[in-house]
């Protein structure tokens, strides 16, 4: 599997991939989704993941380790800002409704938008 390859930092076991909450299962899945739906390539993809880690790295932020679907996410962020996929202010909306999604969430209950999540 050579896309694997090119994600050194993925966290995995011998069975593959590892997540530490839903979340992070999500934001892989989308990332594998819209490759397989031609936004980005794979090399770009590890590309811009790859800066995302530098970055934080550069800040003096801890290595990836715990950290590294905080950075898929906003690697994943960035990349669909620059093909234009969803503009910033769609992806601001989104990330309001996932707030306020996630306030009225009970602690270990999973966190599901509703249609009135997305207004306001």
């Amino acid at each position: 599997m050579s896309a694997w390859a090119a994600l050194p930092g993925q966290p995995r076991d011998a069975d593959g991939p590892v997540f530490l909450e839903p979340w992070e299962a999500q934001a892989f899945a989308t990332v594998l989704l819209l490759h397989q739906r031609g936004l980005f390539s794979w090399s770009e993809w590890s590309a811009a993941l790859a800066e995302q880690i530098a970055a934080a790295t550069a800040r003096g932020e801890p290595g990836p380790g715990d950290t590294y679907y905080r950075h898929w996410l906003a690697a994943l962020e960035g990349i669909i800002d620059r093909k234009g996929a969803c503009s910033d202010a769609e992806l601001r909306r989104y990330r309001r409704a996932w707030h306020r999604a996630a306030t009225r969430t009970r602690h270990g209950e999973s966190i599901e938008l509703q249609p009135e999540d997305l207004r306001g």
